[in-house]
């Protein structure tokens, strides 16, 4: 499989977002959904990278620039025929590399609360993220889960 930056342009990868913004739509009231539309994806503060398998969008992951040496993860999803497949912990991989590479030291994320959620909480505590305080523009909310990590001192 191959992980490439995108320019949220292609039919598939738009189809993608738009299933993820849709599925997160009955999990939480909107002001609880924080997720990027296209528009915000497309920001120049935003890097998208979409992972395929040949023709096939396998997934897609995002990081949001929020100073010189933070970032936050935006937008995961795994496309359907990909659930379980190690997608998610690839794409998570090479963000985390590449954030690295960037050199933003620590990583940042909002997720959901429920049990929808769960195995997204799970992946990201698998990679050493921790839970935290809201950041950036974010504030307390039963429906959010806030998690980060220093990434100069995990093995991304």
């Amino acid at each position: 499989m191959d992980i490439r930056v995108d320019d949220v342009r292609s039919q598939e990868v738009i189809g993608l977002i738009r299933e993820h913004l849709v599925s997160m739509a009955p999990t939480a009231p909107p002001e609880s959904r924080h997720a990027l539309d296209l528009d915000g994806l497309r920001g120049p503060d935003v890097t998208l990278w979409a992972m395929w398998d040949g023709a096939e969008l396998a997934g897609i992951g995002a990081l949001k620039r929020l100073s010189q040496t933070h970032a936050e993860i935006k937008s995961m999803k795994t496309a359907k025929p990909y659930l379980r497949r190690g997608v998610a912990s690839r794409l998570l991989s090479h963000m985390m590399r590449e954030a690295k590479s960037s050199g933003y030291s620590q990583l940042s994320l909002e997720t959901g609360s429920m049990e929808y959620f769960q195995p997204a909480r799970a992946l990201y505590a698998s990679f050493g993220f921790t839970p935290c305080a809201p950041f950036g523009d974010y504030l307390e909310d039963p429906n959010s889960v806030f998690m980060t990590i220093y990434i100069d001192e995990a093995s991304a």
